[in-house]
């Protein structure tokens, strides 16, 4: 094809596979997910309104009902995810036995989606998942993300009512509750997730009469409880939007490394579902210091500081610890604390590392 049908071929792609997502969600409406490649499903038949910022804790539900929630990790089988994956889940399982018998932490699963088990199936729950088909996510293995989910939504026994959408690299710090409520998700807010000034973009997929692009709320896919139900209407949408925006020249420049945040915003919108836009869900050290009332610690920026404890962000510190330094073997047994000074997020989150390394079985080898 010459360069005159190229310019024409991919705003044809882009339009027809804008148009193919919008066409399945209205036709789709009240039908179940379907075995094999996913394909939009149905909306809400409901609008909410727009999201409620900081709901109190406990809200207004009965305080006796338990509403159980499972918490589910994507990951692939490399070393990088594999140790995140161990910490993670040595974590969830002390905190969720802390946590009493009113706990809301069901159970734990990490959707490995790679195609094949690995050697530490017994040591964590596992749902094998398949890969997306050689050359599908173009380089993004984050795609594989909502695959997976559809996948494990069709094919896995849950048994909670909710699902908590976490990461590899979360920390759980105390029990979490429950936090959706009312057909609301719970959800945390990005500062870089701005639907408004993306709004052009975004039109191409919720479309004007879908409602304002406010509607469209500020997280991405984790961490969000959300229930299972709404979560097997939007998580083939999500699969949809995602490949779209891939394949959409404009959108993959704007969005770069959090389309798939992006095509999650999208898809629950079109589904009707807001979020309450929790900010004490999580922190991210550096830039948050204390750990104060939080959930889980998210250890996914770099932490780079002097020996006077002074955060030398954007320059390698005489003291670091960065996910990324770890990425072909796992961090060592008793990493080096940091010097005086360094922030309470910053120690907290080295001890529990140091923790769970301390009693994994066969740490590194």
């Amino acid at each position: 094809m010459g360069c005159g049908g190229t310019t024409l071929f991919y705003p044809l792609l882009i339009t027809l596979s804008v148009a193919l997502i919008t066409y399945n969600i209205i036709i789709s409406s009240n039908t179940p997910l379907k075995q094999g490649f996913p394909s939009s499903s149905s909306l809400s038949s409901s609008s909410i309104i727009d999201p409620v910022i900081e709901l109190p804790r406990g809200g207004s539900r009965i305080r006796n009902e338990r509403r159980l929630f499972h918490t589910a990790v994507t990951a692939s089988d490399s070393v990088y995810n594999t140790w995140q994956c161990r910490v993670m889940y040595y974590w969830f399982k002390k905190i969720r036995a802390s946590s009493g018998p009113g706990s809301e932490m069901g159970g734990f699963t990490r959707i490995l989606h790679n195609g094949k088990p690995d050697q530490y199936m017994d040591e964590i729950p596992t749902f094998v998942a398949q890969p997306l088909p050689p050359g599908t996510d173009q380089g993004y293995v984050v795609l594989n993300r909502p695959w997976a989910f559809v996948q494990w939504l069709q094919q896995a026994d849950i048994k909670e009512d909710y699902i908590l959408m976490s990461e590899p690299d979360h920390l759980i710090v105390k029990p979490i509750p429950n936090l959706a409520k009312d057909g609301y998700g719970a959800a945390f807010p990005f500062f870089y997730i701005e639907p408004k000034k993306y709004e052009k973009v975004l039109r191409k997929y919720y479309p004007e009469e879908r409602g304002p692009v406010t509607d469209i709320d500020p997280i991405g896919n984790s961490p969000v409880i959300v229930g299972k139900e709404a979560l097997e209407k939007i998580a083939p949408t999500w699969m949809n939007v995602s490949l779209a925006m891939k394949k959409d020249p404009e959108a993959d420049k704007a969005f770069g490394w959090v389309l798939e945040m992006y095509a999650y915003a999208v898809s629950s919108a079109l589904h009707g579902v807001s979020n309450i836009l929790h900010k004490d869900f999580m922190i991210q050290p550096p830039w948050d210091t204390e750990v104060g009332d939080k959930y889980i610690i998210h250890y996914t920026y770099g932490c780079d500081y002097d020996m006077k404890g002074k955060l030398t962000y954007g320059k390698i510190g005489e003291w670091r610890f960065d996910k990324r330094s770890y990425d072909s073997t796992p961090p060592p047994r008793n990493l080096t604390m940091p010097p005086p000074g360094v922030s309470q997020s910053v120690v907290t989150l080295v001890k529990m590392v140091n923790e769970a390394t301390a009693n994994i079985p066969n740490w590194g080898e």
